[in-house]
């Protein structure tokens, strides 16, 4: 690893151990990867790749020192419940189209193979033509 990369690491866990007592000096203390790489002096992209380990282990610490789950954790929990809501709401609706499709299909059938007889024949007066007689 060259200086810089060096520099970079060391100034990302000097800054996680400001945030964590709550001692911000170039952010508004959250305890967030935004707030680790600006407390850092470094860019969020470079945290976020070049220091993959170090952000991963920044939020181990704040699980562990402070009990706290992290922001970023706490809105994908809330994202997969809402997200398994939708799933359920849609395997529902799926059920019931499929329930529908199957009910109009076995009452084609039934009319399809249906024979009439002289019972079931409507009176001449009550039919409605679906089209206009061509006279």
């Amino acid at each position: 690893m060259n200086q810089q990369h060096e520099d970079e690491r060391s100034r990302i866990r000097t800054a996680m151990d400001r945030l964590l007592a709550g001692q911000p000096t170039c952010s508004n203390g959250s305890l967030t990867v935004v707030a680790l790489a600006a407390e850092a002096g470094v860019h969020r992209m470079a945290l976020q790749k070049r220091h993959a380990d170090l952000k991963e282990e920044f939020y181990a610490r704040v699980r562990a020192e402070t009990h706290q789950t992290p922001e970023v954790e706490k809105r994908l929990r809330k994202e997969v419940v809402r997200l398994k809501e939708a799933l359920k709401d849609s395997r529902a609706a799926e059920a019931e189209s499929r329930h529908r499709a199957e009910q109009m299909a076995l009452a084609a059938a039934v009319l399809i193979l249906r024979r009439p007889d002289s019972q079931d024949q409507p009176a001449l007066g009550n039919v409605i033509p679906f089209r206009p007689s061509d006279d």
